[in-house]
């Protein structure tokens, strides 16, 4: 299986497990992957704010990554951010040092959970549980190059209707038993469906005459 097709068959597992979960878990994922002599991030989903406690402080963000200190920025560079602060998670999710995107574009969004920060930061006047997504790319870069780790990094915050997460995807990372026990279940659906519509079609074949039978 290619690095690619095992990459596509983590993203639609992450996706079938969103299906699966509770409609106001939004969820927000950012997938880092090697794409020919490049890094390419390319992220999705939607915050839900309300067990976030927002601060008044607005930033200028400058799409970055600094592994060691589980620092993401991304979309588009000068984009204004609002932070809200309280959420959990890994203090880094590699060893690399900070660098700083080449491209980016998109919605302005930043996650920096450490000893001395912890925050999410989404685009000013964000409206909760709206479709977030941006871009970024590190140019003539590698996973080892950047100090990234390989994994799967979730970021949570928020109780009950409101539970939330960000998750930082580096590479196609073996999922969760849970999310396979999903996706099981999914193409054993599509089987017994398959299974149906097959044995349905054979009552009608049985009663069809044999070759060189006559038809009454």
């Amino acid at each position: 299986m290619t690095r690619r097709t095992t990459t596509l068959t983590a993203i639609a597992l992450l996706m079938m497990g969103a299906l699966f979960a509770p409609a106001a878990q939004a969820k927000y994922v950012a997938i880092f992957e090697e794409v020919d002599s490049n890094v390419v991030e390319v992220g999705g989903g939607a915050i839900d704010l309300t067990d976030l406690t927002q601060t008044p402080a607005v930033n200028t963000l400058t799409p970055s990554i600094a592994p060691t200190v589980s620092q993401f920025i991304s979309g588009a560079a000068g984009a204004q951010g609002q932070i809200y602060r309280d959420l959990i998670g890994p203090r880094s999710f590699g060893t690399g040092d900070p660098a700083n995107a080449d491209l980016s574009s998109g919605d302005g969004v930043e996650l920096s959970v450490n000893r001395l920060s912890n925050k999410i930061e989404v685009p000013v006047g964000y409206v909760s549980d709206s479709p977030l997504s941006e871009t970024s790319t590190y140019l003539n870069a590698t996973f080892a190059s950047l100090g990234l780790t390989p994994g799967a990094y979730v970021y949570s915050w928020g109780s009950g209707d409101h539970a939330d997460s960000f998750t930082i995807v580096i590479g196609a990372p073996v999922p969760e038993p849970s999310t396979w026990a999903m996706g099981l279940i999914g193409f054993a659906g599509l089987g017994y469906a398959a299974m149906r519509r097959k044995g349905a079609v054979r009552p009608i074949s049985a009663r069809q005459p044999k070759e060189g039978a006559s038809c009454p």
